[in-house]
Order: C-alpha cells, then sequence, then structure tokens
C-alpha cells in the first residue's frame, strides 16, 4: 500500500506558493486594469494606472487624483 503522507511536504509547498504567486499576479492585473478604466473615464491617461504599483507614488496619486480637477467634468460642464 502507497502512503503518501510521509513523503516530504516540499513540493507540495512550493506548488502552493506558485499558485498563490499566480492568483496574486491576477489580481494586481484585475485591479490595474479598473484603475486604468477609472483614470480613462476621468479624462486622464490611463497609463497613470501604472503608477499604482510603485510604493509611496501609490499613495500620492490616489490622494492627487481624489483633489485634482478632472478633465471629463470639465468638458461636461462646457
Amino acid at each position: 500500500m502507497n502512503d503518501y503522507s510521509s513523503g516530504d511536504p516540499t513540493a507540495a509547498m512550493a506548488g502552493i506558493m506558485g499558485a498563490m504567486g499566480l492568483v496574486w499576479l491576477a489580481v494586481i492585473v484585475f485591479f490595474i486594469f479598473l484603475y486604468w478604466k477609472i483614470f480613462s473615464k476621468a479624462g486622464f491617461s490611463g497609463w497613470l494606472s501604472l503608477l499604482l504599483l510603485v510604493p509611496i507614488v501609490n499613495f500620492i496619486v490616489i490622494i492627487w487624483f481624489a483633489f485634482a480637477d478632472w478633465p471629463a467634468l470639465k468638458k461636461a460642464q462646457s
């Protein structure tokens, strides 16, 4: 009878960590896509969403975005 419970768990842990890494990568890509759409609809370049990947700069971008005059709102008001 084969008893797989007594084997080395290193391979299983590596597989789990690899899978979790792929899940986190998918989540990050999804959020960058969401912010790309938000920046674009506000009238800014979608490329600004890539700044959210940079530590500390991401907080500055979000604060700037919250208080900036949105070009899309200016266009809608005129």
